[in-house]
């Protein structure tokens, strides 16, 4: 079995960033986000990218970092709010945007790796998301075409993963990321602790290292939060 644990995330990319790459990248917020990959991402000068992510982080996290480098020419994606780089590239014409609603961005990805090319779905149906997209009837009803993403490459956060490449999400981090590796050509992990092959229970790997080409351990991890909100304690 060939080893898939590199040093770092520089090498765990090396010869896989090019120009012009379509990047499926998990992450939900700040929750799950491969941030040293996208760390290396920035650090390599690849540009023109394309991002399949549910959203692009906030300013300077996540994806965000690349917006702020210029290295992004398009996202796909489906919440977009909590950043004003974006916005302000979104606005100006700098950043090209698919939107996507949220559950239709993961049938995607997940029909991508399924070798599925597309799809039929309610959602969308008589607004903007329907512009310029296949619309077909069944039982009465109308349904718009939607297309399986086909990723050159995935970068995932995981939790734990084991020597064959086997990964545990933990909890909501699990978000995107499983679909988000199927999809890509290549998959790259970053992981908080790799542990010996089968020291891990069969039946709670999310994703199988059969997806998974590359791995890193990036801790140790700033859990970061998007928002904090607070309150005065009050006087018993």
């Amino acid at each position: 079995m060939a080893n898939k644990l590199y040093p770092d995330a520089a090498s765990a990319l090396d010869g896989l960033l090019v120009d012009g790459l379509l990047i499926a990248c998990g992450g939900f917020g700040l929750c799950g986000v491969p941030e040293r990959l996208l760390d290396a991402v920035r650090d390599s000068g690849v540009k023109d990218l394309t991002f399949a992510s549910n959203n692009a982080g906030i300013d300077n996290e996540g994806i965000g970092k690349l917006l702020r480098t210029r290295q992004v020419r398009k996202m796909i994606s489906s919440y977009v709010g909590e950043n004003k780089e974006f916005e302000r590239q979104y606005l100006s014409g700098e950043l090209e945007v698919e939107f996507c609603p949220q559950g239709t961005l993961a049938e995607r990805m997940r029909a991508g790796g399924a070798g599925i090319p597309g799809f039929y779905t309610k959602t969308g149906v008589g607004t903007l998301v329907a512009e310029g997209k296949e619309i077909k009837t069944f039982d009465g009803q109308d349904y718009i075409l939607e297309r399986g993403i086909f990723a050159d490459l995935s970068l995932v956060k995981g939790w734990k993963a084991d020597e064959s490449g086997n990964v545990v999400f933990r909890k909501t981090a699990r978000n995107f990321n499983v679909p988000a590796a199927t999809c890509g050509k290549v998959c790259v992990v970053e992981v908080e602790e790799v542990v010996p092959t089968g020291s891990l229970d069969a039946d709670a790997i999310h994703l199988p290292g059969v997806y998974v080409q590359r791995m890193i351990v990036g801790s140790p991890y700033d859990k970061k939060i998007e928002f904090r909100t607070t309150r005065a304690r009050e006087n018993a």
